[in-house]
C-alpha cells in the first residue's frame, strides 16, 4: 500500500469523521440508493472481499451476538477469522478484528491512509461507513483471513457490505426497526434483507414467521442459493435453561446433536441466536463440527454491551436494546436470569425514529420503579423531555438527567444493593454508560 498521508491514528480518524456519517444521521428516507461508491472501491482496491470467503449477517436483533458465536465457532475450529461489526462501544478499532483481536493503530492508520490516496479517484465521495467497510475487507485480504464474518450496518440490499459475494448469508430475524428507511411493512423489512442472498450461498434463517420465511425463500430460490435452512425445521434450540454465567442449551443441526452446551451470555433469546450461529458454521463446512469445537467455540463467546453485568450490589446491567422487539426480549431476560429482591431502576435514552412508548411498555414485566431519562450524545437522540412524557404516560415514576453521566449517577444514589440499576435504550447510552461505569476508553 502507499505511504501513508497519516502521521497518526487520530490524524486518520479526523479524515475518517470528515465523511457523512448516517449512523450519527440517519436520513429520514433512502434516496436513490446504490452501492455504486463501493464497487468503486472495492474495485479500486483490486477486489479484496474476493481473496476470502464470507458469511455475512443479517437481522434486525441478534446480528452482533451471532457474528460473535460464528467467529468463535470458527476460531476454535482452527480457521483465521476476519469479523467486520458495528457499531462499536469503545475504540473504532473494534469493527475491525482477527481473531477477536482488534486492528492495531498502526494497521488502522495504513489502511485508512491507503483509502485516502484513492479517495480522489472516486466519481463520489463515499461515506464514513462506506470507508469503514472498504478499510476492513482490505485489511482481511493483507492478512491473509481464511474466512471473514461481515456484520450488515442496515438492511441488507443496499448496505455497504453487500458487495461481498457470502458463501453463507444469515438472517436472524425480522422485526420493526429504521422504518424510516426500511419497511415500513415486515414484508418491506425482509425483503430488504433477503438481499444479501446470492448465487449458490448456503442460506439460514432464524426467522419463524411463515410468511416472512416464504418470502425469503422465494427470494433465495430467484438467485438459485444451494440450500435453505430454518429455524425449527433443519436447525433449532431444543432446550434452553438458566446456568451459572449464562444458558446451557441443547442445539440440533442437519447432522448432529449437541447437548448441555454452556453459552456465557445471558437472556433465551441468546440460544436462537447460537442455533444459527452453529448452523451457519455447519453450512459453511459441508459438515458437523465436533462437540469439542462446539463447547471450545462456545465458552470463548463474548459480546459487551448485551446484557453485560458491570456491577454487583447493586447488580449494574447495560444492554444496548434499541428497538421494541429488543426491549421485549431484555425484559424477558431480566425476569428469568436476573430476578432482585430490590427495586428496579432503568436509565435510558433513545435516538429519533424510535417509539418511546412501545420502547418504554415492552419494559413493564420488570416493573421499573423509575426512569431516569437522558440525551445520548448524538445528533439523533431524541430529547429527554420527550422520553419522560412517554413514560409518565404509562403510569412510570420519570426523572430528567442533564445527562448520561448525571443520569449514572442519579441511578447508582437510588438503587439500594438488593436492586437492579439497568442502562438501556441505545448502544450510545450504554457506551457512556460502560466508560463512566468500567472506565473504558472513549472513541478516538
Amino acid at each position: 500500500m502507499a505511504s501513508a498521508p497519516f502521521g497518526s491514528l487520530a490524524e486518520a480518524i479526523g479524515w475518517l469523521d470528515d465523511h457523512i456519517d448516517f449512523e450519527a444521521k440517519m436520513p429520514s428516507a433512502r434516496a436513490l440508493p446504490t452501492l455504486d461508491r463501493m464497487r468503486e472501491l472495492v474495485d479500486l482496491l483490486g477486489h479484496p472481499e474476493q481473496t476470502y470467503p464470507v458469511i455475512h449477517i443479517t437481522g434486525t436483533n441478534g446480528k452482533g451476538s451471532t457474528a460473535a458465536m460464528v467467529t468463535a465457532l470458527l476460531g476454535a475450529a482452527g480457521l483465521r477469522t476476519g469479523t467486520y461489526t458495528s457499531p462499536n462501544l469503545s475504540l473504532v478499532n473494534e469493527r475491525l478484528s482477527i481473531d477477536d483481536v482488534p486492528i492495531g493503530d498502526e494497521a488502522f492508520t495504513e489502511v485508512l491512509s491507503g483509502l485516502a490516496l484513492l479517495e480522489p479517484l472516486l466519481s463520489a465521495r463515499p461515506t464514513r461507513f462506506e470507508l469503514l467497510t472498504a478499510a476492513a475487507l482490505a485489511w482481511f485480504a493483507d492478512e491473509a483471513v481464511d474466512v471473514a464474518v461481515v456484520e450488515v450496518g442496515l438492511g441488507g440490499t443496499w448496505d455497504s457490505t453487500n458487495v461481498v459475494d457470502g458463501a453463507v448469508a444469515v438472517l436472524t430475524n425480522v422485526s420493526y426497526d429504521h422504518t424510516d428507511v426500511l419497511g415500513p411493512t415486515l414484508e418491506g423489512i425482509a425483503t430488504d434483507k433477503s438481499g444479501i442472498i446470492k448465487p449458490g450461498a448456503g442460506v439460514v434463517v432464524g426467522e419463524t414467521a411463515p410468511d416472512l420465511v416464504a418470502l425469503i425463500r422465494r427470494r433465495a430460490d430467484e438467485v438459485g442459493a444451494a440450500e435453505v435452512w430454518l429455524r425449527g425445521e433443519e436447525f433449532d434450540c431444543t432446550a434452553n435453561r438458566v446456568a451459572v454465567g449464562g444458558r446451557l442449551v441443547d442445539l440440533r443441526t442437519p447432522g448432529a446433536h449437541y447437548g448441555e452446551i454452556l453459552l456465557p451470555l445471558h437472556g433465551a433469546h441468546q440460544g436462537a441466536n447460537a442455533a444459527c450461529a452453529l448452523a451457519a458454521v455447519e453450512a459453511f463446512f459441508a459438515a458437523p463440527l465436533s462437540e469439542e469445537v462446539v463447547e471450545a467455540g462456545f465458552a470463548r463467546v463474548r459480546v459487551p454491551g448485551r446484557l453485560e453485568v458491570v456491577g454487583r450490589q447493586p447488580l449494574v446491567l447495560v444492554d444496548g436494546a434499541h428497538n421494541a422487539a429488543g426491549m421485549a426480549v431484555l425484559a424477558a431476560a431480566i425476569t428469568e436470569d436476573f430476578a432482585v429482591e430490590g427495586p428496579t431502576v432503568v436509565v435510558v435514552g433513545m435516538l429519533s425514529g424510535r417509539d418511546p412508548s412501545a420502547l418504554l411498555a415492552a419494559l413493564a414485566p420488570i416493573k421499573p420503579e423509575t426512569v431516569i431519562v437522558c440525551a445520548p450524545e448524538s445528533p439523533r437522540a431524541i430529547g429527554p423531555d420527550a422520553l419522560a412524557e412517554a413514560a409518565r404516560a404509562l403510569g412510570l415514576d420519570a426523572v430528567v438527567a442533564d445527562s448520561v453521566a448525571d443520569a449514572i449517577s442519579r441511578g447508582r444514589a437510588a438503587v439500594p444493593e438488593s436492586g437492579l440499576l439497568l442502562v438501556t435504550g441505545s448502544l450510545y447510552v450504554v457506551t457512556e454508560a460502560r466508560t463512566l461505569l468500567l472506565g473504558t476508553t472513549a472513541t478516538p
